[in-house]
């Protein structure tokens, strides 16, 4: 096959791709190989039929589809690798005349990824971040841990909040027990909000081995509607009060519950990992404040396929996180009262904003000429394989060779993202404004 660039123009290419009469009868003869079998011919075994036999019954174009598709298949993505083209929908084929013997010539016109000049992206003003830890946060990251080895430990007095309960329940509505309103053996933290309104300040005082009747009113915008505003009473039945035990803050809490020996190691690495954490987020609050203002200083028109596919893959997105809590997009809808069209409408400004940002990235990197070597794919694999707990090989093989080649825009889109940080000046915050902060 042969490529052959013609023009570009709104976003859109042109460009031919060339068979030979040898590929395209290679092609046929695939093609014969796939489907012989669905023909019948009369004096011949199903899917014995000689190609010709075929031919001269159906036309000698019978094959020319199939071996098109396979053509098309096999070298199109070839032709835009080679053109160094990125394609945002579906392409439009003009073919030549098809005729058994000769080769043919395939126009292929596609909308591409936006080339456009950006401007003013070098010396934007952003104002200066630091990132800062004090004490209390390295005090609060080292509570976290006691409470992450926090036991629980039964005692023989008055839940208070903050206490976990075990017991049984069982919902009425006057006298009829509703469904889903029963459970045994079940934990609930006092004070913690996972019940409607005013159980869990109902169980405050109870003991192992008491019963309690709980009376509460279930909201009136309650997600089953049976229940919805109604009174009921919830007979419970306390097996235990257990507390949570905290361990001291000292060189055991370091041993037991991390890698370093002592509450000294431990607390240092903290105030180092925390700060590390408060930099790197600073300096992402400056890109994005660079990057919002290089998006205000250059306005386009934003292909909408561009937009649409965005949308697509953040409702994807949205799904499989709420899969995780064992929802689904029907179900969002009954309890927000919406649809997929509101959805979209609300999500489409961020979508928007995303696309324009990476098309300006994407076209910095092409106009500085950053590219994505070798080393950095490599570089970004072993960081993917060690959150994967994997080998990068692998990592590689799940993103496919397709997937490779988006997965090379991201860096060269991160490229560009750092070159408009480090060449963006850094202005300290106006002294009036530091005096409102306060």
């Amino acid at each position: 096959m042969k490529t052959n660039f013609i023009s570009r123009e709104d976003n859109k290419v042109k460009f031919s791709m060339e068979f030979s009469a040898e590929e395209f009868e290679n092609a046929q003869i695939e093609a014969y190989k796939k489907n012989k079998d669905q023909f019948t011919i009369d004096g011949f075994r199903k899917g014995k039929a000689p190609r010709t036999i075929i031919e001269r019954h159906y036309g000698e174009g019978v094959f020319f589809e199939d071996a098109l598709d396979e053509l098309f298949r096999e070298n199109y993505v070839k032709a835009l690798d080679e053109l160094d083209l990125e394609v945002i929908d579906s392409p439009a084929a003009e073919f030549t005349q098809l005729k058994k013997g000769e080769g043919f010539t395939a126009t292929i016109t596609v909308p591409v990824f936006p080339e456009i000049v950006v401007k003013d992206y070098k010396g934007v003003e952003v104002e200066k971040k630091e990132g800062k830890v004090d004490e209390k946060d390295v005090d609060q990251d080292i509570e976290n841990i006691r409470k992450r080895n926090a036991r629980m430990v039964s005692v023989d007095r008055k839940a208070e909040t903050g206490d976990t309960v075990y017991f049984d329940y069982a919902g009425f509505v006057g006298d009829e027990q509703f469904q889903g309103g029963t459970a045994e053996k079940q934990t609930l933290k006092l004070g913690s909000g996972m019940f409607i309104p005013g159980f869990e300040e109902e169980l405050v005082g109870v003991k192992a081995d008491e019963d309690r009747d709980v009376h509460v009113t279930f909201p009136e915008d309650y997600q089953a509607e049976n229940l919805a505003g109604k009174d009921a009473v919830f007979h419970c039945h306390i097996h235990e009060v257990r507390e949570e035990q905290l361990p001291d803050v000292d060189d055991d809490l370091a041993k037991d519950a991390t890698e370093y020996e002592t509450l000294e190691e431990l607390k240092e690495a903290t105030r180092k990992r925390l700060q590390e954490a408060a930099e790197k987020n600073a300096e992402n609050q400056m890109k994005d404040e660079a990057a919002e203002k290089v998006m205000a200083a250059n306005e386009f028109e934003i292909p909408a396929v561009m937009v649409n596919d965005e949308l697509d893959r953040s409702i994807n997105d949205f799904a499989q996180q709420m899969a995780y809590s064992g929802l689904n997009l029907d179900m969002y809808f009954k309890y927000t009262n919406s649809n997929m069209e509101q959805l979209r409408d609300q999500i489409r400004p961020d979508a928007e904003k995303s696309v324009k940002l990476r098309i300006i990235l994407q076209n910095i990197a092409r106009l500085e000429g950053l590219k994505c070597t070798e080393e950095d794919l490599n570089s970004e694999l072993e960081f993917m394989a060690k959150q994967y707990n994997t080998d990068p090989a692998e990592v590689r093989k799940m993103l496919g060779e397709d997937s490779i080649v988006y997965f090379k825009k991201d860096i060269q889109a991160k490229k560009a993202m750092d070159l408009i940080y480090s060449e963006a000046k850094k202005v300290e915050k106006a002294a009036e404004a530091k005096e409102e902060d306060k």
